[in-house]
């Protein structure tokens, strides 16, 4: 029977940690008082200790910009100033992670492309800068997924996967913004073996993560009802997730840290150990919420320290609400 592996995962951040600087320029606008009391606590409480740009902090915010910053208060930045910033720099922070997965020449034996991305528009798209600048095949099938938010990465790897079963002899190659990650995908018995994927979407919760498209960029809004509503799912649909097997059968779990509350959410539904979810922790503490590039973090660390035969669930949440998961076994 034929499978589709994860063979390698390359990843890449921007270079400029700006965690400490977005946090001094937030306090300074809020009330004096119990607003500001409120920010600090919920901050040190985030579980969070880095976060990356590609803007340097130096001349991000006015916080610590020595001119005015790219985030000025009472000026933000339009939507246009901003997609001339993703067009400039996602196909270099793309590259950067693609070239980790070191194809040593093997670039035009790559036979498809699968990119997702929330980050912005632009076109020609993501997929064709990348595949340029890596000098892919003229003939190359791209496919390029949009806007489905912390939960894409499962669905891309969805598609690659139906790629290799429909034709093993192809290669699948994707990448993810805002924090990238690169995954070569193919029929070779290596790496991650992609089980089944299975998919719910959580009544009543359509309106709890938002994004529409507004005048100073991308409007997100985040509801603080979603940790709760994971819980109750997963509680409710654990039969259904699990293949009615229970968690004792799943030696890794790769959950995307959308936060702190939405792996404890996980944590408590599924209820499970303490050490269960320590890799999507400590994603989340090194890099924050890099959306549908994090739970591809969680198993880039998995691939270099997973033994065979270990069995693995990674889970992803975005709008909709929609629970996107997949079994994998390490070979």
């Amino acid at each position: 029977m034929t499978f589709a592996y994860i063979n390698r995962i390359g990843t890449a951040v921007p270079p400029h940690d700006v965690h400490d600087s977005y946090l001094r320029f937030i306090e300074p606008g809020l009330p004096e008082g119990k607003a500001r009391t409120v920010f600090q606590r919920m901050a040190q409480r985030s579980s969070i200790e880095h976060r990356y740009s590609i803007l340097a902090k130096e001349g991000m915010v006015e916080a610590d910009a020595p001119e005015e910053g790219f985030y000025r208060r009472g000026a933000y930045p339009g939507t246009a100033a901003r997609m001339r910033l993703y067009e400039e720099y996602a196909p270099a922070l793309a590259e950067q992670a693609a070239l980790a997965l070191d194809l040593q020449g093997k670039e035009q034996s790559i036979t498809h492309l699968i990119v997702a991305s929330c980050t912005g528009f632009v076109a020609p798209g993501l997929d064709q800068l990348l595949a340029k600048r890596l000098g892919l095949r003229e003939d190359l099938q791209r496919t390029l997924i949009g806007f489905m938010g912390c939960s894409a990465a499962v669905p891309a790897l969805r598609a690659a996967q139906a790629t290799v079963l429909a034709d093993p002899a192809a290669l699948s190659f994707m990448l993810f913004a805002d924090g990238c990650t690169a995954a070569l995908v193919t029929a070779d018995e290596e790496g991650l073996a992609l089980g089944d994927f299975r998919t719910v979407l959580i009544p009543d919760t359509s309106d709890h993560i938002t994004w529409h498209v507004g005048d100073q960029g991308f409007i997100m809004h985040l509801s603080g009802k979603v940790p709760a509503r994971i819980t109750e799912a997963l509680r409710n649909k654990a039969d259904f997730f699990l293949r009615g097997e229970g968690t004792q059968v799943i030696d890794l779990w790769a959950v995307h840290g959308g936060g702190r509350t939405v792996l404890d959410a996980v944590q408590a539904g599924l209820a499970l150990g303490e050490e269960a979810l320590a890799p999507s922790r400590a994603v989340l503490a090194a890099h924050g919420n890099m959306s549908s590039a994090t739970v591809m973090f969680v198993l880039a660390g998995m691939l270099k320290t997973a033994r065979h035969g270990e069995r693995g669930l990674a889970m992803a949440f975005g709008p909709g609400m929609a629970a996107e998961t997949f079994r994998f076994t390490v070979h």
